[in-house]
């Protein structure tokens, strides 16, 4: 069947050949771990139950976890039965949720999955925010926490980092569609998440427009929804075009951005600049050894 679970709609038949993500139609899994990276209300104590899947319907060109997503050869492959017994395991490990790290390109197969058997504890939609609605919409009373990004304001920056000029249009109808399956944060006694929403944000070196401009599209959009803004942006090469990528973003631009945060009273978590580290990017060879 032709392939149009993402906004690429590249109609590829993933049966027989790659689609733009990089992969066919069986699902594969990079690492499957306790996360304690995420935000303090999805990590917990305990460690969140990451799922990352190999591939990526946006292939950012600066992605720190570029391994998996550009990886041709990196993973496991499941059934959606092995998957299910896969969240289960987690859960068995203590985690406080099952964390789905890009699953966009296998999103029928993925909600097959869970499905088969209700998890004990939340699931989440960890994704780049690059999604079609009708999508998502195969989740609408599977997944509890939505976690995308708003990655780009800017439909240029868009289209050179991601081949996505479409982004800021295609991620805000999205996150309003998140949004509608889930209109309420609900959390626990315990401080974590237990429904809701929390959109993520990279502040990236020499486009603090950029950032800023998104900040204006959540504060219009989403004015009661947390804010996650982030200050991890490792580079993971050279970028001969855009020269600015290979570095971290500075003190300067950092504190721009978190006072437009301020100022716009957005609520939410604020990262600290030392996560700018290759220490923090998981090891994804889980499964290859």
């Amino acid at each position: 069947m032709d392939c149009k679970l993402c906004p690429r709609n590249c109609g590829t038949d993933r049966s027989k050949n790659i689609g733009f993500c990089g992969r066919d139609d069986n699902i594969t899994v990079a690492r499957s771990s306790l996360h304690m990276w995420e935000e303090p209300p999805i990590s917990g104590s305990n460690g969140s139950g990451t799922v990352f899947f190999t591939g990526c319907n946006l292939r950012c060109i600066f992605c720190q976890n570029h391994e998996i997503s550009f990886g041709d050869n990196c993973g496991k492959k499941f059934s959606p039965k092995e998957l299910s017994k896969l969240f289960f395991e987690l859960v068995d490990m203590g985690a406080h949720n099952i964390n789905l790290v890009t699953p966009s390109h296998y999103a029928d197969k993925v909600a097959e999955a869970l499905a088969y058997k209700k998890l004990p504890v939340p699931v989440v939609y960890n994704c780049g925010g690059y999604e079609k609605p009708e999508t998502l919409a195969l989740f609408k009373d599977l997944v509890d926490i939505w976690l995308p990004d708003f990655k780009y304001a800017e439909p240029e920056l868009a289209g050179k980092l991601s081949k996505a000029a479409d982004y800021p249009q295609v991620a805000l109808e999205a996150i309003k569609t998140m949004r509608s399956f889930q209109p309420e944060d609900v959390f626990g006694e315990d401080g974590l998440m237990k429904k809701g929403l929390i959109i993520r944000h990279l502040v990236l070196p020499l486009h603090t427009k950029n950032s800023i401009k998104v900040l204006e599209i959540i504060k219009e959009n989403f004015p009661a929804t947390l804010l996650s803004l982030m200050a991890q942006y490792t580079p993971i090469g050279k970028f001969p075009e855009m020269p600015e990528l290979d570095r971290g973003i500075t003190q300067r631009e950092w504190l721009k951005v978190r006072d437009k945060m301020e100022e716009f009273e957005i609520d939410g978590f604020v990262q600290s600049r030392k996560s700018a580290s290759a220490g923090f990017i998981p090891d994804f060879n889980m499964y290859n050894n």
